[in-house]
């Protein structure tokens, strides 16, 4: 089932950005269960801390300002599914839809890092059917439960650093700033990958323009 829910901070779904439109970013939230990936999710949208949530899938969108640019989160609160034999299974529509991952692991759990380590060999193995780069950050969860902690800082830091993604590690539960930071650099990583095809695909099309040029001359 997937629940929307609309959060908007801006009344016009035209606000411009200099001569851009609003800006939109769809953004996947993986993890394992009870790692904490809603209670991230809504600190982010409300600045609140909720600990119980069922395992549903949900939508969320939510409008922001970074650096005076309108910003529209599509949140994706993927529930913890296994297809088959593979475990954090990830659907072709979800790799389709999102821009970008958010991977959450509790750092009280060293099962959910494997789930996570198995979750982004899945998004890079996917990588070469969708267009262009896939921005992917590595987040700790439950920071605060120092006295039950089973993976280390360096352990999710490893991981990340050899699957080229971004880390954090935070408690949802303690502070707001810390979550804010992981969506912000998602945007960034977003933004970053946009540019990287955008400039890629004008490369390619100058390319083609002169191999047409010098076709043509070839022929007369």
């Amino acid at each position: 089932m997937v629940v929307q829910v609309n959060q908007r901070t801006r009344s016009s779904n035209k606000t411009m950005e200099g001569n851009q439109q609003r800006v939109e970013a769809n953004i996947l939230l993986l993890g394992a269960e009870n790692v904490g990936k809603s209670a991230l999710t809504v600190r982010f949208l409300t600045r609140r801390f909720i600990g119980e949530y069922g395992d549903i899938d949900s939508i969320y969108s939510h409008c922001d300002k970074i650096d005076g640019r309108d910003i529209c989160f599509n949140i994706w609160d993927a529930s913890y599914s296994q297809g088959g034999d593979e475990v954090g299974h990830i659907g072709e529509r979800q790799l389709q839809w999102a821009d970008g991952f958010i991977l959450v692991y509790s750092i009280c759990d060293r099962a959910s890092l494997n789930v996570v380590r198995q979750q982004v060999q899945r998004i890079r193995k996917a990588k070469n059917k969708l267009a262009g780069a896939v921005p992917i950050i590595i987040v700790g969860n439950k920071r605060d439960l120092q006295h039950r902690r089973t993976v280390s800082s360096e352990e999710g830091r490893l991981l990340a650093l050899s699957a080229d993604c971004g880390f954090f590690e935070i408690s949802a539960a303690e502070t707001y700033h810390g979550v804010l930071l992981v969506f912000h650099e998602m945007f960034e990583l977003i933004r970053g990958a946009r540019a990287l095809k955008k400039g890629t695909a004008r490369l390619r099309g100058i390319v083609r323009s002169m191999s047409a040029v010098f076709g043509r001359k070839r022929t007369e």
